[in-house]
């Protein structure tokens, strides 16, 4: 079967992982994503380089995060250190993921109001446009990767498709369509659950 990496569970004998290394880990991932793309650094760092969740348990958490209030990202690394470490461990994690990007806001806010009226402005908004190709590029290629080994079969593809084309391609609104697209899809996992 080629050269593909595998990831391996993580090791339960060695027990959760410590509060430093959760607050370590986050701290890079909240460096790496800068501009978005979180959701891709987070699972290569905590699913693929440490083990921590497998792709399942992983995708469970950002679906949760997506569907409670607040920002997704901060939502999934609450989860995380949550599984982890309990309620220190979403601490450390959210405090982890947030430190370096609120300082670099402020200091990148400060600096596009400071360059506003010249020729600094242009290319403080071009900068900030790359950043956001970078990160649909990132959130899509994960998409991809977790789609390829996580959804198959006629009914989970359809309504994958169908959730995609409808926010993505016609613009409804992301709560209708979950309002829609929750309940049907959970009708249809359980019309077609193997007996």
């Amino acid at each position: 079967m080629g050269n593909r990496p595998t990831c391996e569970p993580p090791d339960q004998r060695s027990g959760p992982p410590s509060l430093a290394s959760l607050f370590g880990s986050f701290v890079s991932i909240g460096m790496m994503s800068f501009g978005g793309g979180l959701a891709a650094w987070t699972r290569r760092e905590v699913v693929q380089k440490r083990g921590w969740l497998d792709d399942k348990q992983f995708l469970t958490g950002y679906a949760l995060s997506q569907l409670v209030p607040g920002a997704t990202n901060v939502n999934l690394a609450v989860f995380i250190g949550t599984q982890m470490r309990g309620p220190a461990g979403a601490v450390v994690c959210f405090c982890g993921l947030t430190a370096l990007p609120v300082v670099i806001v402020l200091l990148a806010g400060l600096l596009y109001l400071h360059s506003q009226g010249s020729s600094g402005g242009a290319w403080v908004s071009s900068a900030l446009g790359g950043a956001g190709a970078v990160a649909i590029g990132l959130n899509l290629g994960t998409g991809v990767r977790l789609a390829r080994h996580n959804i198959s079969g006629l009914v989970p593809i359809a309504v994958t498709a169908t959730v995609t084309l409808s926010i993505g391609v016609f613009g409804f609104s992301l709560v209708r369509v979950l309002l829609v697209m929750m309940p049907l899809s959970l009708l249809l996992a359980w019309a077609t659950r193997p007996r």
